[in-house]
């Protein structure tokens, strides 16, 4: 699963992207600093990992990964090709989800492609190159189908109906996933990759003072997207660099403390894209090994099973599950079983986030 990283240009995206990943992706005053996607795996920070293995003191830890995609700034006429606008938009295509970074600080020292502060329109700017070229997507979809209606496919007339209500929405900026059914959505919008039905993240770039309250800029944001299902996350991108540039656990977390901060915005922002995605985890702990695996959520054992290897999948028994907290509560696996609280489930139990699962197969 792959998130890409978007917004105008100059809002901080290579900054956020570099802090996130730990990595040196170019990023300057400039327009198009970023041409080619930078693309790093990074780890999902999980506090409950942590404290599994100081209770097991295994000999690895594995966190579960997200891959994170920085892409190429936007810029008013990229559906037609203005700046990087095609490569940018065959960029987020390819993506699962999508992190909008809107700049909401003021620093004239900081070049705005536009010549103003005023991230709800940057967001409209944005947003509607990605209608567009959904539109174009869509139109060029509708005009291959029509040549072949007169086959009198059913399946054919079934898609174009969606497609011209998908069109329509399109051209109101109104998109809804809510009003397709699964099998329409899997079935001819999503082979499609329309970006506007893309999960969206918005993330704030706040100067320092304002990190802690936001302003002006982040409360009009929220005005606007409180209704639409959509996260929004106060970021200091300026921050999260200087805390990139400490080297240990102790010096980061004073950093944090004197900010009044528990944990970095990096670690809130790979989180929340985590979850964004429909995400949740699942570990595996043992004296070898303690370990996050990703399962969408709502996976069955079965589909868990499946993460780990295909014969664990064929040769399916049960699944032996303990809760998280039952195992942080009695400290061992032992005493989780001498207190009856470890589970036996079938291939059907979903799988909730966190439990701790052992896999029973034969092949």
């Amino acid at each position: 699963m792959k998130v890409g990283i978007v917004g105008l240009p100059n809002v901080g995206k290579s900054t956020l992207f570099n802090c996130i990943s730990k990595s040196k992706a170019q990023s300057e005053n400039y327009p198009f600093c970023t041409i080619d996607p930078n693309v790093s795996i990074v780890n999902v920070p999980d506090l409950r990992l942590d404290k599994l293995s100081s209770l097991i003191n295994p000999q690895k830890i594995i966190p579960t990964t997200l891959k994170i995609v920085d892409i190429a700034g936007l810029v008013k006429g990229a559906s037609k090709g203005e700046g990087l606008g095609n490569k940018f938009l065959s960029n987020i295509r390819e993506t699962d989800a999508i992190i909008h970074v809107l700049r909401c600080f003021d620093n004239p020292n900081i070049i705005h492609v536009d010549g103003k502060i005023n991230p709800l329109s940057d967001k409209e700017v944005v947003e509607y190159e990605l209608v567009l070229k959904d539109i174009e997507i869509i139109e060029k979809r509708l005009e291959k189908l029509k040549k072949t209606l007169r086959s009198g496919s059913s399946e054919i007339k079934k898609e174009i109906e969606v497609l011209e209500k998908v069109l329509l929405q399109l051209e109101n900026m109104s998109v809804d996933r809510k009003k397709y059914s699964d099998d329409q959505f899997e079935d001819y919008i999503k082979p499609l990759e329309l970006i506007s039905f893309k999960p969206i993240l918005y993330v704030c770039n706040v100067g320092e003072r304002d990190l802690s309250s936001g302003n002006i800029y982040v409360d009009d944001l929220k005005n606007v997207v409180e209704n639409k299902d959509s996260e929004i996350i106060v970021i200091s991108a300026k921050i999260e660099s200087e805390i990139n540039e400490l080297e240990s656990f102790e010096e980061k977390k004073i950093f944090l403390d004197d900010l009044g901060l528990e944990e970095s915005g990096s670690n809130k922002l790979i989180r929340s894209s985590y979850n964004l995605l429909n995400l949740h985890s699942y570990f595996t702990a043992g004296k070898k090994e303690v370990r996050g695996w990703t399962i969408n959520i709502g996976d069955s054992a079965y589909d868990a099973a499946g993460q780990i290897h295909t014969d664990f999948q064929k040769g399916f028994i049960c699944a032996e599950v303990i809760s998280y907290y039952d195992y942080v509560q009695y400290g061992s696996e032992l005493k989780v079983k001498e207190a009856g609280k470890m589970r036996i489930e079938g291939k059907d139990y979903i799988v909730s986030d966190g439990d701790i699962m052992r896999f029973r197969f034969n092949i």
